[in-house]
């Protein structure tokens, strides 16, 4: 997914039985001690286990950036979902997939744990599309 369709589905409402939404967040997250661990195939990796885990808790993504060190994730998800459950689990499951995959990963992390424990969310709505996605593009680009 490209950051240029970032969001492109914030006006779309859903239609649940008994109610109406449009929920979408912006979700950041940083590994441990912001080490660069997040690069060539194991970037790859984390984009495929992140995609994975999305699909299992009917999260939506709008886009997907994988930078070295952290990760924007802007979703649309269902309001029954507790975002911090799924927070721990896109987490959790990424970082144990890895640590198979990529075992030399731990040797770069003091204490074995990629991600710090800590979190960025933020709703997003029509009028914070673009600030949201100039943040972003500014991220990637390091400008």
């Amino acid at each position: 997914m490209e950051s240029d369709k970032l969001y492109s589905s914030t006006s779309k409402l859903t239609y649940g039985r008994g109610y109406v939404y449009s929920l979408q967040y912006h979700i950041v997250w940083v590994t441990k001690y912001r080490k660069p661990v997040l690069t060539g195939e194991i970037r790859n990796d984390v984009i495929r286990y992140l995609n994975q885990t999305l699909d299992r808790l009917d999260m939506k993504p709008a886009a997907l950036e994988v930078m070295p060190d952290h990760i924007h994730l802007p979703v649309d998800c269902k309001p029954q979902l507790r975002l911090s459950d799924a927070v721990k689990i896109l987490k959790g499951n990424t970082a144990r997939w890895l640590f198979l995959d990529h075992p030399e990963i731990k040797s770069f992390l003091w204490g074995g744990h990629l991600w710090n424990p800590s979190y960025f969310v933020a709703t997003v709505s029509d009028r914070s599309y673009d600030q949201v996605r100039t943040y972003i593009e500014t991220q990637k680009t390091g400008k």
